[in-house]
């Protein structure tokens, strides 16, 4: 997911949904294991006093020592009706042991069904035990295997409130005649529609068949067909192994526009055009990435752009990132996101954290990648002003978190995994990349991610194999420039090193003047020449503000440049939150339905929290409750701790 186009999006985290029931009398030697896997849940207060253990994913139930998911075929029909996923999972296993230990899966809200297991196509009815419900984790499925057996069939279905998939009402979509769905598994909710290993330590491959109503297109993170017929079955193959949280499904009223040889878009037909011609550079992107990390390795790159209601700005499903809506500016000043998701497609998808711990290995280096594609497609002042921003981003997230959420290699055991995402994956892992860049030459640098991105292809690591591997490439190769207990300090330690690279933009510094003189009464708003500020500028101008204008200023600077009206939505964020503290009649209106048409928690949750600081909850509580039927699940999950207070549900 991206940066700062994401920051706030995840500053707190989108909470799992518990849930599970049981079916059939459970066995001893299943229920043991079942209680055994228990034992990495958030309750063991035991176990979180001890250092975390690197490779052990403390967020899943699978025993992965005993067997491995390597490929997944999967026949769903999608019931909009009943707002329903069911169907088989079919699952082909690598066995580790010899042991007779019955397969432990990942589910939660899942009604399973049936169960079959055996070897090849020949199936048998197999007894299965669905154990205790953690309120993070979701449900262990433990299944008795017969001897030998290396295919699982799983006949299950969803429940109507999975906490990763959204189903939406026609006017809740651009066309307004078509229902929608689509699915968000980052970074347990796959198992809340498909029951799996949930881990990103496993990898594996997937076909699919998806069965909809036959006025819609399904695409799914694979092989998607643009030409395929609408005709309510669609058939995918995903040949890269990857994680469970890339597995991506979206079913709706979908058209294509290629933008490239290997780039496209889809998205409704009334979207469909606009989005196209904003991220027209995609295909650019691409190469640009190429050139210098290596080829792209997942044939193709298609974006999918969402209803607004995505809580995220977007998500690196692999051949096809969704997108949210919002970032469709007319003016190519929000791309970053798509650069983002992209870079991606090296780091994170074709190098992937082991466990949710080491998410600064997704996100950091590609954060870092983000902005050198930004510098190569749109120049050297572009890429100062997302490098400063990003900068700006980080410090005002270490003045608000605690010591322990500041480590890169954070500790997350007996929480939910979603509390990860902030700028310190992000902005604090890229700002080390840097760092490192800094000291031993950016084609040195370049030679090194190349390699790794090489040597680490299609496999999931850990913050101590990549430790490792530095020492065994740069701390060798730079043993002046580079020092191994700095490297350390970054990783596990809170903050930013003194002596950090600050990245600063003169785009940036030549606003602070401006912004003084207007607020010392020197110069009227009406007299700044904003004829060139791009979107960067603009946030910089307004999140630089004091806490407290007065109404007369306020109303200058809206009337100058008409800010309220604004229709890039990262401007229109930055001028709301200065008008709820301030408490800006005239804005309001616009307040109300940008909360309300948009679902993006990057936006809607400091807007809330705003609202609740500055004596508003009952404003917030009015619209929360009128908006939250078209939210995503997890945004009406962190909104609602926002709003009614840690315990809500």
């Amino acid at each position: 997911m991206s940066p700062r186009i994401l920051y706030t999006t995840l500053l707190i985290g989108a909470l799992a949904f518990a849930g599970g029931c049981t079916k059939s009398e459970p066995e001893s030697s299943s229920a043991q294991v079942a209680d055994a896997v228990q034992s990495k849940s958030p309750g063991d207060k035991q176990q979180a006093q001890a250092a975390p253990e690197p490779g052990v994913d403390y967020h899943s139930f699978a025993n992965t020592d005993d067997f491995l998911v390597k490929h997944v075929d999967l026949d769903l029909e999608v019931h909009f009706d009943r707002k329903v996923i069911e169907g088989e999972a079919k699952l082909q296993l690598e066995r580790l042991t010899d042991q007779k230990n019955p397969l432990v899966l990942d589910t939660r809200d899942l009604h399973i069904e049936s169960v079959r297991a055996g070897h090849g196509s020949q199936l048998q009815p197999v007894k299965f035990t669905l154990g205790k419900t953690d309120p993070h984790l979701g449900t262990p499925l433990s299944i008795e295997l017969p001897q030998n057996a290396t295919t699982v069939a799983i006949r299950y279905s969803t429940s109507p409130d999975a906490s990763g998939v959204q189903w939406l009402e026609p006017q809740q979509t651009a066309g307004g005649d078509f229902p929608f769905l689509f699915t968000q598994a980052q970074a347990i909710h796959a198992r809340s529609f498909i029951p799996l290993q949930d881990s990103p330590k496993v990898r594996m491959t997937y076909n699919a068949t998806i069965r909809t109503p036959p006025e819609l297109r399904a695409v799914m993170s694979a092989n998607n067909d643009p030409q395929a017929a609408k005709d309510g079955v669609y058939e995918f193959s995903m040949p890269q192994p990857i994680p469970s949280y890339l597995i991506a499904l979206a079913v709706g009223d979908l058209d294509f526009k290629p933008m490239g040889e290997r780039t496209g878009v889809y998205a409704e037909p009334e979207l469909l055009d606009a989005a196209a011609a904003e991220f027209e550079d995609t295909e650019s992107m691409l190469e640009a990435t190429e050139k210098v990390y290596g080829p792209y390795r997942w044939d193709r790159y298609d974006l999918l752009i969402l209803p607004p209601s995505f809580p995220f700005g977007g998500m690196e499903n692999p051949r096809l990132s969704f997108i949210t809506p919002t970032v469709i500016a007319g003016d190519k000043s929000l791309v970053a996101l798509i650069a983002h998701e992209l870079a991606h497609s090296w780091s994170g998808n074709l190098v992937t954290n082991a466990s949710w711990r080491d998410l600064w290995l997704n996100e950091g280096f590609t954060t870092y990648l983000t902005n050198r594609i930004m510098q190569n497609i749109y120049g050297d002042e572009r890429y100062r002003m997302e490098m400063a921003l990003g900068y700006d981003d980080l410090e005002a997230d270490l003045a608000d978190r605690e010591d322990r959420d500041e480590i890169m290699a954070i500790d997350l055991r007996g929480r939910d995994p979603d509390d990860v995402f902030s700028n310190i994956p992000y902005e604090k892992g890229s700002l080390f990349l840097y760092e490192l860049e800094q000291k031993i030459g950016r084609e040195a640098f370049d030679q090194f991610l190349l390699d790794y991105f090489n040597h680490f292809s299609f496999e999931s690591i850990t913050t101590e194999d990549f430790l490792a591997y530095l020492q065994q490439t740069l701390l060798q190769q730079y043993p002046q420039q580079l020092d191994e207990a700095r490297i350390r300090q970054w990783i596990y330690e809170p903050g930013i090193p003194e002596g950090a690279p600050h990245p600063r933009s003169d785009a940036f510094t030549k606003l602070d003047p401006l912004r003084d003189q207007w607020l010392g009464g020197e110069i009227a708003a009406a007299d700044i020449d904003t004829g060139d500020w791009t979107f960067h500028q603009w946030k910089y101008f307004l999140d630089g503000m004091p806490e407290k204008l007065s109404e007369s200023q306020l109303r200058e600077l809206d009337s100058a440049f008409g800010l309220t009206d604004s229709k890039n939505n990262e401007i229109a964020f930055s001028w709301l939150m200065i008008a709820v503290r301030n408490d800006y009649q005239p804005a309001f209106a616009r307040l109300e339905d940008f909360l309300t048409s948009i679902g993006r928690n990057k936006f809607l949750r400091p807007l809330y929290r705003n609202l609740v600081d500055s004596g508003k909850q009952e404003m917030a509580v009015r619209i929360f409750e009128e908006a939250k039927a078209g939210y995503h699940p997890l945004t009406v999950k962190v909104n609602s701790r926002v709003i009614y207070g840690p315990d809500a549900s």
